[in-house]
């Protein structure tokens, strides 16, 4: 997808910018620069692998006469002492592409691996998990990579590419109804084409929407499992459902079991603990 490759390829500029500056003054200091070696990307706990060919993109802008060989591909569950890929050429080129490619693949990795554990307790259920826009600014479209690489289901993307109505859009817009005629109304005049999607409080707030109609899915909001239950009977397949609000690892399979269709999560992207490698020296 060119959007992808666009900002994929916008990404690695700015981050080379940043990490080396006027340039890698200790390699250039310490190495010849006509040496020449190899490097092999070590995994150092289990997981599920991502940002691999995010890793090949970045070595060959560093240095395109770099020879890659790539062992174990994304998605691919590791564990300790697996080599991802083995890198020859340059020693210079390679230690300037070293972190840039350690910090995307452990923080993509690590975003695939608890995608993958949550997709694991869902199995079986007919639900499945969403990411949203808490996200790493400017690093969205990796993180959200990443919840695709683990077996997750992207939610919209940014605020273009989807209605959403939530709380505080329903009480500056005069209330639920008011919001969902508004929206409607907007899409018509602007010749769009979106998902409608309100979030409510309640089973009150569930009543006024069921009455106005006019979305395409309902986001239950910080619902208990019993007001969860009878929310996704009320609904009765009339529209898609999503839980949200707070809702941890532990108890995901719990909120599935109440019969929605989406749950979502930061926590798939605002607080997971990278996946630890390194890359090592060949001698």
């Amino acid at each position: 997808m060119k959007e992808y490759e666009d900002l994929l390829d916008q990404f690695i500029t700015n981050a080379l910018l940043e990490d080396i500056g006027t340039g890698d003054h200790t390699s250039l200091a310490t190495i010849p620069g006509e040496k020449q070696g190899a490097a092999r990307l070590m995994i150092k706990e289990e997981g599920v692998l991502a940002g691999v060919e995010v890793a090949l993109a970045i070595f060959k802008r560093v240095d395109p006469e770099l020879s890659i060989t790539v062992h174990i591909h994304d998605g691919a569950k590791v564990s300790y002492g697996d080599i991802a890929l083995t890198v020859k050429g340059s020693v210079y080129s390679i230690l300037t592409a070293e972190r840039l490619v350690l910090n995307t693949m452990q923080r993509m990795s690590g975003i695939a691996s608890t995608t993958s554990r949550i997709v694991s307790r869902l199995e079986g259920t007919g639900t499945r998990v969403l990411d949203t826009r808490k996200t790493t600014p400017n690093l969205r479209f990796l993180e959200k990579k990443a919840v695709e690489i683990g077996g997750g289901v992207n939610h919209r993307f940014g605020l273009y590419d989807m209605i959403l109505i939530k709380d505080n859009h329903v009480d500056y817009a005069g209330g639920i109804k008011s919001a969902l005629l508004a929206a409607r109304e907007y899409l018509r005049e602007q010749s769009l084409s979106l998902e409608v999607e309100i979030e409510v409080r309640n089973i009150a707030e569930l009543e006024e929407v069921l009455e106005a109609g006019g979305a395409d899915r309902i986001l239950l909001d910080n619902f208990g499992y019993d007001d969860l239950k009878k929310a996704v009977k009320l609904i009765d397949g009339r529209y898609a459902t999503e839980a949200s609000g707070g809702i941890v690892e532990e108890e995901i399979a719990n909120y599935a079991a109440c019969g929605v269709d989406f749950i979502s999560m930061g926590a798939l992207t605002h607080s997971v603990k990278s996946l630890d490698m390194s890359l090592k020296a060949i001698s």
